[in-house]
């Protein structure tokens, strides 16, 4: 990921067109029809051997001929001409080419490299960014750039639209210019060889003028690029996404249950979610959610009132409430006497509050004041269907300015026509968020739900863990690493126990035996009853071919049962090798839930964490949910409830509530066994039993890889423990220094309340006096991938832990230059925190092999700049903020 060169692109001072033409309706007339008529005021220069003008303008032989270096080219040329162009134009200076041409992956230079590989090759020696190929260009109609061959222009607006399907983007642009709606960016990726959804999305999320972005999916290349850039952009403004394709694609070959179940749509669902961003259905869907994130007001809960003067529409936008699992708000009695107050004595007392077909204007904003003023509402929907008694156009009036008055999050919907449409343009025109029906405002209000759930979990401080765990690595790597030895990729069910054992995660008893005989001498020597499994490579799913017998209460019965196994499973396997049997200690816990957790790994995002309802028919009941790792508590308890089987476990009637921390535990021991070993591909816990005395694993199954894990193995960077180091401080004091995580929330609160004010000043340049939860879980919950934070972490006399300092880098994203800021507490200083802290963050940063180190000093926080001299680093002034010091180090050779 890298924004290198595209304020080229993006923002170019020229442009030039390569394979421009005077051939009517061919990609080179349009693009120069496209750029001369969209108003861009820079230079427009058109490259073709054979005309002497395009398009009115002169037109030059080659790229070298041109007069100015051009910030963008747009190439229209055939396939075979595209890597020698590119190199051309590196060579002049070019910053960023669009390459509208298709085909370059299916022809080849005379060596045998694919046509897009070698233009790319070409524009990474010169530092050259390339937009596509195969692509429809871009807009940028600020600056009235249309360096595209789309028959319509864009208007100018705060959205930006990002899509690897041109097709789409012609139909988007006309649906746009048909709703009055403008756009900041639109930009068509292409084949997005080079520039993908990370830079873009990097680049537009620290772009002032965009409002939100959009997007339109097909496929992820790059997992934790698109990861990192959208967590960013999302703390900042809505992103939002159409993803196409929503039939499974993975796990054709899986070995378990997992890979059968983790769907690739499910994982692209995972990883919306965990970035924070909104996915939606439609391109309709897609607008209407980014105008009502825009509209209204940010929702407090997810309790909604529904106000109609007719019952029917509001017991439509019921059933859509509910079908689609919102909330539908439970009036209070005081709501309701309230309401009695202003209402006809016929009005059925409850959500939805029908005013009746005959209510005037008057009664609207009567009811709405009550219902917004009420504690069980979050939020209200209006609804209007038009009657000869009153005027629409008045009652949409009323809602106006009952909501001028005291602002609430209220969305409309005045259904009809012709009849109600003066009342929408009224609606718009006050920047409250309407539709034309029930449905559209339902739909509309879930979007800001989910959107609301999404920012949360991207911003919720997670509580610590209900134990801490500590995982017997080397024990789990024996396992596996043996099994590889003897070539073999999936673990037997006592071996994969053991796996389970070594993460602290209960199993049930469980022995390998050779032969009937030793079967029933194990059993006898645990206990009665047990279960007996059969044991072979090649039996994925023992009770689907006769190979598990449950409960066997005596010696009979597991000789029985061990001499009839091996028979019953030749018979539906005939090739399977049978090596022996597992026998197991029976677990007795009636009224234990049967769950699947386990580890798939999608060929997009690379492992997730699954769970779900368990059991022999778990594919068939399809009640699954899937989340990225790492996890923390906050993380597994929302995995948990995103599936069916997770609304009994609170208890009902004689059902005790399960012990929720220890399943959530158990799935944050799972996250950490996919961190930490990345030879197992796959994985299930089924079934898992769980119940108000924890979990406890009866069966499980693992499938593992030989092959290399790449770097970016997992879409989102764990915690980065090999970072942690213990040091001593001259007062002989021991302290950790270590990555923070978002867990020291509360801590860091803790450490700026012992800020003294000229602390503060010198850190933020400013006395601020408490920093809000949204801006501590900036400082907390940081992406390892592109910035980092150390803190010196201390125990306490009471046994507790406390930090005594911090130091922060944040990076770009070329790993140029890294900003640097530390903050040290009073009491502590003199005690060499403040340099270890600065060695440890330039150690970290050039081994990163970022270029530069620099920070910005008050130019009175003397002990600050002798410590950077000391250190290393170069300082000057400032022209600007003359106040300031910016101090440099050179991290790199």
């Amino acid at each position: 990921m890298t924004i290198r060169n595209l304020d080229k692109l993006f923002r170019p001072q020229s442009v030039a067109v390569i394979g421009a033409s005077n051939r009517e309706r061919s990609v080179g007339a349009t693009v120069m029809h496209n750029l001369l008529n969209g108003g861009f005021q820079g230079p427009i220069m058109p490259v073709n051997p054979n005309e002497k003008a395009v398009a009115g303008v002169l037109s030059y032989t080659d790229i070298a001929d041109l007069p100015h270096v051009p910030d963008l080219a747009v190439v229209c040329t055939p396939p075979l001409s595209v890597p020698g162009i590119i190199a051309a134009l590196g060579d002049r200076g070019t910053g960023a080419a669009a390459i509208l041409t298709a085909g370059l992956s299916r022809h080849e230079t005379a060596n045998g490299e694919t046509l897009i590989d070698a233009a790319l090759t070409a524009a990474r020696a010169r530092g050259l960014r390339i937009l596509g190929p195969n692509c429809l260009g871009l807009l940028v109609p600020g600056i009235g750039l249309n360096a595209s061959f789309a028959h319509l222009s864009a208007r100018p607006g705060k959205i930006a639209f990002v899509s690897q399907s041109g097709a789409l983007c012609t139909s988007v642009l006309d649906w746009a210019e048909e709703h009055d709606i403008g756009f900041s960016h639109f930009i068509s990726l292409g084949d997005s060889a080079d520039v993908d959804f990370g830079d873009v999305i990097n680049y537009l999320g620290s772009d002032p003028g965009t409002r939100s972005i959009l997007l339109y999916i097909e496929a992820i290349h790059e997992r934790r690029d698109f990861m990192s850039a959208a967590r960013a952009a999302a703390r900042n403004k809505p992103v939002l996404v159409i993803k196409s394709g929503r039939v499974a694609e993975g796990a054709k070959a899986a070995h378990s249950h997992t890979g059968a179940l983790a769907g690739s749509d499910d994982v692209y669902d995972a990883a919306i979610r965990r970035a924070g961003m909104l996915r939606v259905d439609t391109v309709e869907d897609l607008f209407s959610a980014v105008e009502t994130l825009a509209r209204a007001r940010p929702l407090d809960g997810e309790r909604l009132a529904i106000l109609s003067n007719g019952g029917g529409i509001g017991v439509l936008a019921v059933d859509n409430l509910v079908r689609h699992g919102g909330v539908l708000a439970r009036l209070s009695e005081k709501t309701l006497q309230d309401l009695d107050a202003v209402l006809p004595a016929t009005w059925p007392r409850g959500n939805p509050v029908d005013i009746i077909g005959d209510a005037p204007a008057t009664r609207y904003a009567q009811a709405l004041t009550i219902l917004t003023d009420a504690d069980e509402v979050d939020a209200v929907l209006v609804m209007h269907a038009p009657t000869a008694i009153v005027s629409s156009s008045d009652a949409a009036q009323a809602v106006i300015d009952t909501v001028r008055k005291k602002p609430a999050t209220v969305l409309t919907s005045w259904v009809g026509g012709k009849a109600v449409s003066a009342a929408r343009q009224l609606f718009s025109r006050a920047g409250l968020p309407t539709y034309d029906t029930p449905e559209q405002a339902v739909g509309a209000f879930l979007h800001m739900v989910n959107y609301k759930r999404n920012q949360q979990q991207l911003m919720e401080t997670p509580p610590s863990a209900p134990r801490e765990f500590t995982a017997d690595i080397a024990a789990a790597r024996r396992v596996i690493d043996g099994a590889l030895r003897e070539n073999r990729l999936l673990l037997s069910e006592p071996e994969s126990k053991t796996v389970l054992t070594a993460y602290g995660i209960p199993t049930v008893e469980t022995h390998i035996v050779a032969s009937a005989e030793e079967a029933v001498i194990k059993a006898i020597e645990m206990g009665f009853p047990v279960a007996l499994k059969i044991l072979s490579p090649n039996v994925s799913h023992k009770s689907d071919v006769g190979g598990v017998d449950l409960f066997l209460e005596s010696a009979e019965a597991v000789l029985a049962a061990a001499r009839s196994m091996p028979a019953t499973i030749l018979e539906h396997v005939p090739d399977a090798r049978i090596e022996g049997f597992s026998v197991q200690k029976m677990a007795e816990r009636p009224g234990a839930y049967e769950v699947i957790a386990g580890i798939a790994t999608d060929p997009i995002f690379g492992p997730v964490v699954l769970f779900g309802q368990g059991g022999t028919a778990v594919e068939i009941i399809g009640d699954r949910a899937v989340a990225l790792p790492p996890l923390n508590l906050t993380l597994a308890r929302e995995l948990v409830f995103r599936t069916r089987i997770s609304k009994l476990f609170p208890g009902y009637r004689d059902r005790p509530p399960i012990h929720m921390d220890s399943l959530c535990l158990m799935l944050m021991q799972v996250s950490q066994l996919i961190v930490d070993i990345p030879a197992i591909v796959e994985m299930d816990i089924n079934p898992l039993l769980v119940d108000e005395t924890g979990v406890l694993a009866l069966d499980a199954r693992i499938k593992l890889t030989r092959e290399k894990a790449p770097a970016d193995r997992l879409s989102i960077r764990p915690y980065p423990k090999e970072l942690e180091e213990w040091t001593t401080l001259k007062s002989g004091r021991k302290i950790l220094l270590r990555p923070i995580r978002p867990e020291d929330e509360p801590e860091h609160y803790d450490l700026f309340s012992k800020f003294t004010p000229e602390d503060i000043r010198f850190r933020f340049f400013d006395l601020i006096r408490q920093l809000p939860h949204s801006e501590m879980a900036r400082y907390t919950q940081i992406d390892y991938d592109r910035e980092m934070a150390f803190i010196a972490s201390a125990a306490r006399d009471d046994g507790g832990r406390e930090t005594l300092g911090v130091v922060r880098t944040i990076t770009d994203p070329d790993n140029e230059r890294a900003e640097f800021a530390i903050i040290v507490r009073s009491d502590i200083k003199g005690q060499g925190l403040g340099e270890t802290l600065m060695k440890k963050i330039i150690a970290y940063s050039r081994e990163r092999g970022t270029g530069v180190m620099t920070g910005q000093v008050l130019q009175d926080n003397q002990a600050m700049l002798d410590l950077a001299e000391r250190l290393g680093f170069t300082h000057h002034a400032l022209a600007d903020e003359p106040n300031i010091v910016e101090v440099t180090l050179p991290l790199q050779p």
